[in-house]
């Protein structure tokens, strides 16, 4: 890592233009710079390929994660129609109990009804043949013999 005092002699002034100043070899900045930004680039490219490596590991686990959650809706909806099925069996059940239920009832209220007129039948059955007897007898003496 270049050290700040290296950093800032770049900015350093220029010397006027004016005599000839003492001979040298230029400073290849390139190179300078290269050797300078050279470990940071290789840290960068360890950070990346560790970022790669995690965004490949969360790429697998997401997808253990989705396939685990399709198994799991897979199993619930299986048990849901299951449970549909016992259900619809429980309320047919019911609903049959019900029905039945319900025809007794209206079976019960049916012979009730029918009792009732048989016994009013049978209470009045007695004054209508002797009604009917006695008015064939009527017609039978009005005809004679």
């Amino acid at each position: 890592m270049p050290r700040a005092r290296d950093i800032l002699q770049r900015f350093r002034p220029a010397g006027t233009p004016g005599a000839a100043a003492p001979a040298g070899v230029p400073a290849d900045r390139v190179t300078e710079m290269a050797a300078e930004l050279e470990p940071v680039l290789a840290r960068l490219a360890e950070a990346q390929a560790e970022a790669d490596q995690v965004r490949a590991a969360a790429r697998q686990e997401a997808e253990r994660r989705r396939r685990e959650a399709a198994e799991l809706a897979a199993a619930l909806v299986a048990t849901a129609r299951r449970e549909a099925a016992a259900e619809r069996a429980d309320a047919a059940l019911h609903t049959t109990r019900r029905a039945e239920a319900e025809a007794a009832a209206v079976r019960a209220q049916a012979e009730r009804e029918a009792a009732a007129v048989r016994a009013r039948s049978a209470d009045r059955l007695a004054g209508y043949v002797e009604r009917v007897l006695t008015a064939t007898r009527a017609a039978m003496e009005e005809a004679g013999p």
